[in-house]
């Protein structure tokens, strides 16, 4: 039977993207930070964090850096990765993952994903590789790990270095360890739109002590962000924590796009990166005002997972309930959903009809999401077409702190009707 979309008791909120992972609290601290902008930039708080990180991910050495992409820059560097070497990395991914790979010389190839877990097709990597490929990059999909134990059985066959991209998946767990500690290293994400936020930023992990020093050395160099930049993230943190409350956001949402890209505040991507090109002052460091806030939220990451991963398990049970097969993560996997997945017949249809209840998430809407054009980074047309299915039909369901049962209910007869799972 399909359900008849209504608007509902709960139809006054209107889920936002991201929310729900800031409190008053870290608002009160991004605030205080701002009030005293010569604790801005240094202090005890960068350290403290980066500890704080290593022990979550069980793992020796963690450094902070302004984005996830300055973090896996700076690891590919430290393997000596540059002109003549190549890197796999699997499709549907975002501009910036290429970007890091090129701005080095290196060659990204692309791979397929599978459609089950959205995660790369090993068994097509394995055909990718050549005496050129130095990396295995493994991106954990929307919080879903990748089958680790094959992925470094083919790493270990060929040599090469295993990074892991954790951008969706603090706290995800294969075997029951946290993903980000089982190839040479992991980057993560902490930009607003990931599980913890200090608006942007970035951390690099590693249980290697020849490598974490190479690293260290990287992170010594790179430049502290400009005081100015630092108050708009604190300034954007609060502003967006407020401009996402559930029972705001339906009016808020509509200003946001009536102004569109007009509006003053700082963007996660800059115009050069959309386009494949590397922005000044793009190696830079995480300020101690935006270490403090992640750190506050790194200590509530327990609630945050449980939370996301019980709207998960909703979103499951209901969308199964109509016969929509749910994402398959491996064996021994354990997700941290950062959004949930939802493959659609009609993505627009999905997006207008969920528009009462929520602004859907569409990670991605191209292989390689943001680009201007993803052959700026030399992708080729066709040559991917799982990821290039998926990325005119996927839609993603907030799973984050604001999100209720009630919400995931009222959400899914917009994915029903839309043709959720027929693909």
């Amino acid at each position: 039977m399909t359900p008849v979309l209504g608007r509902g008791p709960g139809a006054a909120r209107r889920l936002a993207l991201l929310g729900g992972t800031t409190s008053p609290g870290d608002c009160l601290a991004a605030l205080h930070y701002l009030a005293q902008p010569e604790r801005m930039l240094r202090g005890n708080s960068i350290s403290a964090y980066e500890h704080a990180f290593a022990r979550q991910v069980g793992v020796r050495f963690a450094y902070s850096f302004s984005a996830g992409r300055v973090g896996l820059y700076g690891v590919l560097r430290a393997l000596g990765v540059g002109p003549g070497d190549d890197v796999l990395l699997q499709v549907p991914t975002h501009i910036v993952v290429a970007n890091a790979i090129r701005y080095l010389g290196a060659r990204p190839v692309y791979v397929d994903c599978s459609l089950d877990s959205y995660t790369m097709d090993l068994e097509q990597a394995e055909r990718c590789i050549t005496p050129r490929t130095r990396v295995l990059l493994l991106q954990h999909t929307f919080g879903i790990p990748s089958d680790l134990e094959a992925a470094l059985g083919l790493a270990r066959r060929h040599g090469l270095e295993v990074v892991e991209d954790c951008v969706h998946a603090l706290g995800a767990s294969y075997q029951g360890r946290p993903v980000g500690g089982f190839g040479r290293a992991g980057f993560f994400s902490t930009e607003e739109t990931k599980t913890i936020s200090s608006t942007m930023g970035g951390m690099l992990v590693t249980d290697d002590p020849l490598l974490s020093e190479r690293i260290e050395a990287f992170q010594a160099g790179c430049a502290w962000p400009a005081i100015s930049l630092v108050a708009r993230y604190l300034l954007k943190l609060v502003l967006y924590h407020l401009l996402t409350e559930p029972r705001l956001h339906r009016y808020t949402r509509a200003a946001y796009e009536l102004v569109g890209r007009r509006h003053p505040l700082p963007r996660p991507t800059s115009p050069r990166e959309l386009l494949g090109l590397q922005p000044a002052n793009y190696a830079s460091r995480l300020s101690n005002a935006q270490a403090a806030v992640a750190l506050r939220q790194l200590r509530r990451l327990g609630q945050n997972l449980d939370h996301r991963r019980a709207m998960a398990e909703e979103a499951r049970t209901r969308l199964a309930d109509y016969g929509v097969r749910p994402p398959q993560p491996p064996a021994d996997a354990e997700p941290a959903f950062v959004r949930y997945p939802v493959w659609v017949g009609d993505r627009p249809r999905a997006v207008r009809l969920a528009s009462p209840h929520a602004v859907l998430g569409t990670w991605f809407t191209s292989v390689l999401e943001e680009a201007a054009s993803p052959t700026c980074a030399g992708y080729a047309p066709g040559s991917c077409t799982r990821a290039e299915a998926a990325a005119r039909h996927l839609v993603n369901l907030p799973t984050h702190p604001r999100v209720t049962r009630r919400d995931v209910t009222a959400l899914v007869p917009a994915l029903v009707q839309s043709g959720a799972g027929a693909g």
